[in-house]
């Protein structure tokens, strides 16, 4: 099957054919960090590193570059509150933290939260702040074509022209005259409240070291601007897919969009949205407390069951979030593991264990992800193959029950559930050695109980609960599973 994705700007399916033959160019939106990553943040990040991971296994060589925004109205704002804990001099202590030092302090925990939950790392992860020249050379174009202009009431702002450009509102269907005013800059120096800033010039009490000199006098850029003047650093000034979560399509989409092709610019051939997630069906607001962080998850669950939760739905679709989730995304994901414990062990047992290698997922996977990355309808096709591995082992068909092991294996290195390094089945050497290791100890253990030497028994059970492996007794034999988290 062709791959096919949902573009937002055309409202359709279309067939995804790259602009360079064998190559793929991706550019999502990443973080403005003003604070610990949300759940909503992950959840992106994760949808777009499966659109990466599935690029790649159908041969294409990737380019992804996800921006950090680390100079914001709301990093001013937040750092402008002036303190925040100072862990080295104790609890109790404060200090004063510059912005860019909150933006870093900020955009390492999200890179620990992309890592932990098995986020390939993008090929260019570029910071607004270090691409100022890039942006003024984008404003100077869209002002000699006529699409930008210096504010009326010499403030230093350059505005975008909205009225300039008559395909602005294309990207989410709607009529300018039906729009607000953009709220990104005062209105007074506007020649119509719904331009939006591309430059933003220096206010009284504001850091000096929140702003460069241009030609329109000392600043920082507009957020809208930040994107497309990375975007065409690193992938050129058109490129095959934009990306980023549903509440960025207006303004922030929109204004990327409109900016580029008025300076000339092809842009994105394709757009796409992953969509948010809710509590028991609601928005979630920390105002009415219905909110949960990656940290509490993680805090619930393993990292690879939070990374099942958060990519088991399609990436359009709703994601909803309810107390019994994570318990349920763990039942699945032990289904998964059970499986692989039990094959490697009766197949190594056989002289049959091979270690999986990166081969060819079943067809029914394939024509699930093809089809705009039908991940639900993927991972209904893992656990078939899951329960028919189960069943080959039940009757003695090692040959099936290898077969089905590799494609498991190959099925979750696809969706990134084996790069997340947690979990029984996280690497096939590791869970080969773990099972030989464990399966001595309970041949040690069943030897002890023949000749009635509890105590060595028991020590061995205790040694293996110690490390996390629980012990069952039952009519054929001990059974061993590790201890969830």
């Amino acid at each position: 099957m062709t791959l096919r994705f949902y573009d937002t700007a055309s409202a359709e399916v279309r067939d995804f054919v790259p602009l360079v033959p064998g190559k793929a160019s991706l550019y999502y939106c990443g973080a403005t960090v003003q604070g610990m990553p949300h759940v909503g943040h992950i959840r992106s990040a994760i949808a777009f590193d499966q659109l990466t991971r599935w690029l790649e296994y159908r041969g294409l060589r990737v380019t992804a570059v996800r921006n950090v925004t680390d100079i914001d109205d709301k990093i001013l704002a937040k750092s402008a509150e002036s303190f925040s804990p100072d862990f080295e001099a104790g609890p109790d202590a404060v200090r004063e933290e510059e912005w860019w030092a909150l933006a870093y302090r900020y955009e390492q925990a999200f890179l620990q939260a992309y890592d932990t939950l098995g986020v390939s790392r993008p090929t260019y992860e570029p910071r607004a702040t270090g691409h100022i020249p890039e942006m003024h050379a984008l404003i100077q174009q869209l002002i000699d074509r006529g699409h930008a202009y210096p504010a009326l009431d010499d403030s230093g702002d350059v505005y975008f022209d909205v009225r300039s450009w008559d395909k602005y509102g294309s990207l989410t269907r709607q009529n300018i005259d039906d729009m607000q005013g953009a709220p990104d800059a005062d209105p007074r120096g506007k020649k119509d409240p719904r331009d939006f800033a591309l430059w933003k010039g220096s206010k009284e009490g504001e850091p000096t070291t929140a702003s460069w000199a241009s030609p329109w006098g000392a600043g920082r850029p507009g957020w809208h601007l930040e994107c497309s003047a990375m975007v065409t650093k690193y992938l050129g000034t058109e490129f095959d897919i934009h990306g980023g979560g549903l509440d960025l399509r207006f303004p922030h989409h929109e204004n990327e969009m409109a900016q580029s092709q008025a300076a000339g610019h092809g842009f994105a051939n394709f757009w796409m949205h992953n969509g948010m997630v809710t509590y028991q069906g609601e928005k979630m607001s920390k105002s009415i407390g219905n909110t949960i962080s990656p940290s509490e998850m993680l805090d619930i669950a393993s990292p690879r069951v939070v990374r099942y939760y958060l990519g088991q739905a399609h990436y359009r679709s709703v994601l909803d979030y309810r107390p019994t989730s994570l318990d349920e995304a763990a039942a699945a994901v032990e289904r998964i593991d059970g499986f692989i414990s039990r094959a490697v062990r009766a197949l190594a047992a056989g002289g049959n264990y091979t270690f999986a290698t990166y081969g060819k997922v079943p067809e029914a996977f394939e024509s699930a992800m093809d089809d705009d990355l039908n991940v639900p309808q993927a991972l209904a096709v893992l656990h078939e193959t899951v329960r028919a591995g189960n069943t080959a082992l039940t009757e003695g068909k090692l040959e099936d029950a290898q077969q089905a092991l590799h494609s498991v294996h190959d099925m979750l290195r696809v969706l990134g559930l084996k790069a997340v390094a947690s979990g029984p089945a996280s690497d096939a050497r590791e869970s080969a050695a773990l099972d030989v290791l464990v399966e001595a100890q309970l041949a040690a253990r069943a030897q002890a109980r023949a000749t009635k030497d509890w105590a060595a028994s028991d020590a061995i059970r205790d040694t293996l609960k110690a490390a996390g492996v629980v012990v069952e007794d039952g009519p054929d034999g001990a059974t061993w599973s590790l201890q969830r988290d």
